[in-house]
């Protein structure tokens, strides 16, 4: 375990209450002390629900671990059966519970209840938030459907004989996601718009009833891998369902994964043409306007899924130039490391924010595409930023309807990524007038900077420039040609100019000196 600001994942107890919460007639009995009931306000402040979580915790103290602890768990358990009487109860520990070895899940199952009761061991010191999440939607799963018969061989195309439309389970959403419910509504639109319909969504307003009927499907969507992946893989095994691997995320995936899900149900796909006319992306990509964003370099880290999904856009959409790309789920991390292959580039595979923000200086891009945490980090380096991956602030989970997924996900994409270029353009434009009588007074840009010079520590000033046998002396001269520069590339200018010059044997920087350093790297 390692101390830290900030961690990209809660402990796995935390996903277990995202999937408790995520699904109705469902309790959670949490065996933890006191203060780890911190976990409601991810729900209430994040996510803004007018109910908290449904969870018990037994909350005990330090004095009762003197005592039988074991009787406080059960007397909570059978508070919360009677209480609100559910068709399904959770049982698990938190970090610091878990040393105490009361084993709750086991006294649970010991008590009586006429219930199913799912024993959920999640290992707090070596296990994450996601792990948590996927594995206890596929305990959950599994403890609900593991006595259920199987019926004849499961056919994906038997909706043909039955005269029926074919139909999907869409798994995988849940609370605490990166815009899980407006990606919900938008595959369901865009399925049943080629006359596909949904069975089952789960976890997210699914209830235990809901999930017995998960097998009347033809074929599962697996739409975030991180959470659905190992229950789709069970179904597959125990019940013969095929299941999707591409995720619908930008105009490229989308078009991918319908053809996907047409062919698993042995349906004809659509066809490309009827694809690009569904989002703005494609068209802008073609405009004039777009060419300002040809060859940007950008910086992507967040979760596997959204991380991979968004390099993919960025490579084949945008026109970007993809210069670093990092997850920190490390179940993910395979996967990454392929697409990063894919690009030229070394996956950064971490769950330390201060190595992620080292990497991002280092690549000196000129947009970052991240969590809430990169957002932090690129605002210190001067660097636009859209956050693209949970973890995520309150303004990340918009009111109104903001996918990520389909056609109109690739809108909000659209609007999301390129905004933060123009603001960058904007910032740019302020520094260049900043000595202007409209830029003085400390005008600021809507990035919030003063008047583009937020990134002074770009600029040498008299405390960088002493002289030692190493650093070379910035003239009057060099300063101000480094000053026109764009901020966002301005440090890494810096550096190179610098190393070359202490090749070249130069003890002075002027704007000769940075044109040949320019030249120098370009040949």
């Amino acid at each position: 375990m390692e101390l830290t600001l900030w961690t990209y994942e809660g402990p796995p107890h935390v996903g277990a209450m995202r999937i408790a919460s995520s699904m109705k007639d469902v309790h959670y009995i949490l065996h933890a002390p006191q203060g780890d009931t911190y976990a409601d306000l991810l729900f209430t402040m994040i996510e803004r629900r007018g109910s908290r979580p449904p969870v018990t915790y037994t909350t005990f103290q330090a004095r009762d671990l003197g005592g039988d602890t074991a009787e406080l768990v059960k007397g909570h358990i059978k508070e919360a059966v009677e209480r609100f009487k559910p068709s399904a109860l959770l049982v698990g520990e938190s970090c610091t519970a878990e040393l105490i070895q009361d084993q709750p899940g086991s006294l649970a199952q010991g008590m009586g209840f006429d219930l199913p009761i799912i024993n959920l061991e999640l290992p707090a010191y070596s296990k994450k938030e996601n792990w948590g999440a996927s594995e206890t939607f596929y305990q959950l799963v599994r403890g609900l459907l593991k006595d259920q018969p199987k019926e004849s061989e499961h056919i994906s195309t038997a909706w043909k004989e039955e005269g029926r439309r074919p139909r999907v389970n869409l798994l995988g959403p849940s609370l605490l996601g990166f815009r899980c419910r407006d990606d919900v509504l938008e595959i369901q639109k865009i399925l049943g718009a080629h006359g596909i319909d949904i069975n089952v969504v789960a976890p997210l307003g699914a209830k235990p009833a809901d999930v017995l009927r998960l097998p009347k499907a033809d074929i599962n969507v697996c739409l975030y891998p991180e959470i659905s992946e190992s229950t789709c893989s069970w179904l597959e095994r125990n019940f013969g369902m095929p299941f999707s691997h591409i995720v619908p995320i930008g105009v490229n995936a989308t078009q991918d994964f319908l053809k996907e899900v047409h062919q698993l149900l042995g349906m004809d796909p659509p066809t490309i043409e009827q694809g690009n006319h569904q989002s703005k992306l494609t068209w802008y990509s073609k405009s004039v306007d777009s060419n300002y964003l040809t060859g940007k370099r950008v910086f992507i880290f967040g979760d596997g899924t959204h991380a991979i999904a968004a390099a993919r856009i960025a490579k084949e959409e945008l026109g970007f130039e993809v210069v670093g790309l990092g997850t920190y789920s490390r179940e993910m991390a395979r996967h990454v490391r392929s697409a990063a292959k894919e690009l030229g580039i070394e996956a950064l595979i971490t769950n330390n924010y201060l190595e992620v923000e080292a990497a991002m200086a280092e690549a000196a891009p000129e947009l970052v595409l991240g969590t809430q945490m990169e957002r932090h980090s690129a605002k210190r380096l001067g660097v636009p930023c859209a956050v693209i991956s949970t973890p995520m602030h309150v303004q990340d989970v918009p009111a109104r309807y903001s996918p990520q997924m389909g056609w109109e996900g690739a809108n909000v994409i659209f609007d999301d990524w390129v905004h933060p270029l123009m603001m960058g353009l904007e910032e740019h434009l302020i520094g260049m007038f900043r000595h202007d009588f409209e830029f003085v007074d400390g005008h600021q840009s809507h990035l919030g900077h003063q008047g583009g010079l937020q990134n002074e520590n770009d600029l040498p000033n008299e405390s960088n420039t002493v002289s030692n046998e190493e650093t070379p002396i910035w003239t009057s001269d060099g300063k101000a040609e480094l000053a026109k520069i764009p901020f966002f590339v301005r440090g890494k200018v810096r550096r190179n100019t610098e190393k070359y010059a202490r090749q070249a044997g130069c003890r002075n920087i002027d704007s000769e000196t940075l044109y040949d350093a320019k030249a120098h790297f370009r040949a």
